[in-house]
């Protein structure tokens, strides 16, 4: 596919789910839009696949649940997309002593999430902490949450709207100290820790906070913080953008190769090529959906190894034959629909991060699993009733690990495997499916898979650290790529990925807030 035209009012590169929700946008405010996709197909990282030959099963392979994407921008782009509610918030088998169990957290939280806090530590406290730290955490995100499609709130303005304690234990110390001053329970404790490490390389205490942007992240959603399920995959969801994006009238060029951006005081001309030969177009503005660190590469500015991020996850893709039995004989329908935490507890975690910083895969291996078709079974095609999937995220996996030593993908994958049998009646391997050749259906994707298959440096699933949704008291806020946090350092070239402020995670955010500056500048 090739370009109609030679300059465009927006030329958007990248065709992932923040650059297809720019041109929606765009173009639907009447402008012209050309978006530059390098590989076959727009969706980014929010795609589904087939990835086992002979089998059905369209897994989301790399990003998989839903949260940040506004309900009011679905609706702005009439978007025909449906996110399902799980039953289960979190299952977490635990054991102490000769006893076992698993520690429920329904959604909504009825009596047998009490019953089972109860269980685990021996009275009501640990749970009424549990219901107290979360009503505030839910009213820091019913206040974040509106700004996100707003331009960029000043931090006292925000503060202002919170209680003082909250603010000071989610925004202004290390995540820890809040966790072990607020619980006493160590399962507990991990629970919530864990919302804090998603793709974040860190321990709980780190000074720099960024496990606390990215547990701040993790439960502002519409408010709620509720993670749902794309019925249809997630490529259910980068597809209706893409034709919401054509039907406004945006062009979408797929096997375009960017290579190179040259900013100018009234526009930007993109080279591409498009398998043949090179190519360019000119743009008044060109929406950047690549990560800051590629940007600057495509602007000329040079190749910095000193800055470029560097992602932290193991992500495993599984087709079952039949869900596998718990140890604590919970039914594995309830305990495999929410998220599954695996090695977990707090002290763990922390054990987990030693261990990686140090340059050893952690042992055992944190993570957490979910079940996408217990919620959705659409995705199994023929196979619905009588197979189900398994999505496996793992913590503490930092890309430097498998740099440094090649054989550590099949030591983690190993170990991520062995914390899942750990909890299980039966192996995961007795309940896997094979494929048209006869092997196991499980896919491993680390850092460096992400890197090679979407070009996100070192693997990094939010394009870098995430940054808070607003903007420092004294930041300049004169331009309107400033005031929506899109800006770089040439006023024709803005940012909508996930580099963006308030990008990260599948929410249309940093498209969304990148289109508006554009129509306010244009």
């Amino acid at each position: 596919m090739t370009p109609g035209n030679s300059s465009y009012d927006v030329v958007v590169v990248g065709g992932g789910h923040n650059g297809l929700v720019g041109a929606a946008y765009l173009a639907r405010a009447g402008l012209s839009v050309c978006v530059l996709e390098r590989l076959g197909h727009t969706g980014g990282a929010a795609v589904s696949v087939e990835p086992f030959s002979g089998q059905p099963a369209r897994l989301s392979r790399y990003s998989y649940l839903v949260s940040l994407m506004p309900e009011q921008l679905m609706a702005d782009l009439d978007l025909d997309v449906r996110l399902a509610s799980r039953t289960t918030a979190s299952y977490t088998p635990w054991v102490r002593g000769d006893r076992t169990g698993g520690l429920l957290v329904e959604r909504p939280e009825g009596e047998a999430t009490r019953a089972s806090f109860r269980e685990l530590t021996g009275g009501d406290d640990e749970y009424a902490a549990w219901q107290a730290f979360y009503a505030e955490v839910g009213r820091l995100a019913e206040a974040v949450s509106p700004t996100l499609m707003q331009p960029l709130p000043l931090e006292r303005d925000v503060r202002s709207l919170v209680d003082e304690r909250i603010w000071d234990e989610v925004v202004a110390e290390p995540l820890g100290r809040a966790i072990t001053s607020r619980f006493t329970d160590d399962t507990v404790r991990g629970v919530v820790a864990t919302d804090a490490l998603i793709g974040t390389f860190a321990s709980l205490d780190d000074p720099s906070l960024i496990q606390n942007r990215c547990f701040l992240y993790h439960l502002i959603g519409n408010g709620t913080g509720e993670w749902r399920v794309p019925v249809g995959g997630m490529g259910s969801v980068t597809d209706a953008l893409a034709k919401a994006a054509v039907e406004a009238g945006a062009e979408i060029v797929t096997g375009a190769g960017v290579s190179a951006i040259a900013a100018g005081p009234d526009g930007a001309e993109v080279t591409f090529h498009d398998g043949s030969e090179q190519r360019s177009v000119t743009g008044r503005r060109v929406l950047s959906g690549v990560a800051p660190w590629v940007l600057r590469i495509l602007l000329g500015e040079g190749e910095d190894a000193e800055t470029k991020p560097a992602g932290s996850q193991l992500k495993i893709n599984f087709l079952l034959d039949r869900l596998p039995r718990l140890r604590s004989g919970a039914d594995p329908e309830v305990a495999f629909a929410g998220t599954l935490h695996l090695a977990e507890d707090y002290t763990q975690l922390e054990r987990a991060y030693d261990a990686a910083a140090g340059g050893a895969v952690p042992d055992p291996m944190p993570g957490e699993v979910y079940c996408h078709s217990l919620t959705d079974p659409s995705i199994l095609g023929d196979r619905a009733g009588s197979a189900h999937t398994l999505t496996y995220f793992g913590l503490h996996t930092p890309a430097a690990l498998f740099d440094a030593d090649p054989s550590a993908r099949d030591v983690a994958t190993a170990r991520a495997l062995a914390s899942l049998d750990a909890v299980l009646a039966e192996p995961i391997a007795d309940c896997l499916a094979t494929d048209a050749d006869g092997n196991p259906c499980l896919e491993a994707k680390i850092p460096q898979d992400v890197e090679k298959d979407l070009a996100m440096p070192g693997g990094h699933i939010f394009h870098g650290d995430l940054e808070w949704p607003w903007a420092p008291n004294r930041a300049r806020l004169d331009t309107p790529a400033q005031q929506w946090g899109v800006q770089t350092e040439h006023d024709a070239v803005l940012l909508c990925g996930s580099g963006a402020r308030r990008g990260g995670a599948v929410s249309g955010l940093g498209g969304h807030n990148a289109a508006q500056a554009v129509l306010a500048a244009l």
